[in-house]
């Protein structure tokens, strides 16, 4: 697992974040696997970009979710340089013979329709052209609903990690059943 806050359970209680629970999943349903969490709270695609060839050579993975992108979205970056550096991780996980699951992000409304239309557009094409299933949005039936969401309306609660998982699981085992 390869993600940002969203992925490392920012705000949460150790051991009750949606990768935490699949792990448990994973050693009940597909033993063969085993999680690693490289998730860092606050990494943007240049971070994660920066630490990718030892994460891959330090764990030789099968499979990365790769979960990047917020970060760089909240801050407003043109979107060159996010697609740049995801294209690069994939690329460096796929050359080490890793297959990717691209997990995509949205972003609050305020940042207009031009930059979030781009934003989907920009993992769409990613998952496209590097042949890799995506999830189009973690936070898919999470995000807008403030019962699921902590204080600060970025991160899900502990209610909510059960459905962030629900929302990885169907594209991740198809990848597992491979």
């Amino acid at each position: 697992m390869f993600g940002d806050s969203l992925s490392a359970a920012y705000g949460l209680q150790a051991g009750t974040g949606w990768v935490d629970l699949l792990r448990t999943r994973l050693e009940t349903q597909h033993p063969a696997y085993q999680v690693i969490n490289a998730s860092i709270s606050g990494e943007t695609t240049a971070g994660g970009l920066a630490r990718m060839a030892e994460a891959i050579s330090g764990n030789s993975p099968a499979v990365v979710i790769l979960e990047l992108g917020a970060n760089d979205a909240l801050r407003g970056l043109p979107l060159e340089a996010p697609r740049t550096n995801l294209s690069r991780i994939i690329e460096m996980c796929q050359e080490s013979g890793a297959r990717v699951l691209l997990v995509g992000t949205e972003i609050p409304v305020n940042y207009g329709p031009q930059y979030r239309d781009g934003l989907r557009t920009m993992y769409r094409d990613l998952a496209r052209e590097f042949n890799v299933p995506l999830v189009p949005f973690l936070l898919e039936g999470v995000a807008l609903d403030a019962a699921l969401m902590q204080d600060d309306g970025l991160h899900p609660n502990a209610q909510a990690q059960s459905r962030v998982l629900e929302n990885v699981w169907p594209a991740l085992e198809r990848m597992l059943k491979r």
